[in-house]
């Protein structure tokens, strides 16, 4: 596990409009002023259109080296949209703003706290004028498919659920509107570690049915090694992409990948290379 490839490469042109692409993107924060700050500076990458599924592709890298600006330039989401410099394309298109195409979950719950659960996983298809009955099964599916209780938990309110359950709630939120693009920011980052487990494995369950491309933001190798087909490593800022890896799927539980020597390998090279940014990053402080 763990195959190593050149940074930054992009493959050859294929038919048909990829689902991301990247090209050349810089984004400065307050351009031209005192205060100005580059996040991320002539990033590349590309993500094809693969036939049948979707790519996971996890995002490593110090604090503040333009993960979470990555996601939402890609989102179209301001003060991140658009760049400075560079083109966001999404399907062949210019990025111009949110659409329905992507759906983003944060690692804050932001679940609606006047409505229930099901009011909560329905809320976008209420905005797309979906009838109330018909979003309501629809619904109710999803609260079932991310593995809540139909009868118990439906008409609960946020503040009574636990933070694995509100996540489970945006999480279906999310795919009940069948975005092409799933753009998730350290999701599970406040969760314990056992509930984290149980959702990572969730989480990639239901990947597999939506068929979609998920780009992950995470502070852990060893989440991202479970998760991921492709991880981009990113320098300290401004970021860049040191170093891209495609690892073999995840066949089985978390908690039984973590024991495989080629997982544990595919971990240490990651954090070896981490622990050489971070040091880079101290040195110059220095």
């Amino acid at each position: 596990m763990g195959d190593v490839i050149e940074s930054g490469r992009v493959p050859t042109a294929i038919a048909g409009p990829r689902v991301v692409d990247f090209c050349n993107v810089t984004k400065t924060y307050n351009a031209g002023k005192p205060n100005a700050f580059t996040a991320i500076r002539d990033v590349s990458f590309v993500v094809d259109d693969l036939h049948g599924k979707g790519e996971f592709i996890s995002i490593l890298g110090p604090s503040g080296c333009g993960k979470s600006t990555v996601l939402r330039l890609i989102a179209g989401l301001e003060p991140q949209h658009p760049p400075t410099s560079g083109s966001v394309s999404v399907l062949g298109k210019g990025v111009m703003g949110p659409g329905a195409d992507r759906g983003m979950v944060f690692q804050d719950y932001t679940s609606f706290d006047h409505r229930t659960v099901l009011s909560n996983v329905a809320f976008g298809l209420e905005c797309h004028g979906v009838p109330r009955s018909e979003r309501e099964v629809r619904g109710r599916h999803w609260i079932r498919k991310v593995g809540l209780n139909v009868e118990k938990d439906a008409r609960k309110y946020p503040h009574e659920l636990s933070g694995g359950m509100r996540q489970r709630v945006a999480i279906a939120r999310t795919l009940i509107l069948k975005p092409r693009i799933i753009l998730m920011d350290e999701p599970f980052g406040a969760l314990d570690p056992l509930t984290r487990m149980s959702m990572q494995d969730l989480l990639l369950e239901l990947w597999r049915d939506a068929e979609a491309t998920v780009f992950f933001v995470t502070h852990s190798i060893e989440e991202a090694v479970f998760l991921s087909d492709r991880v981009h490593i990113f320098s300290n800022s401004p970021g860049t992409i040191l170093k891209e890896m495609r690892l073999e799927p995840s066949r089985r539980p978390s908690r039984d990948m973590q024991r495989e020597p080629g997982f544990q390998d595919a971990v240490s090279s990651i954090r070896d290379l981490i622990i050489r940014i971070e040091g880079e990053r101290q040195a110059t402080k220095g």
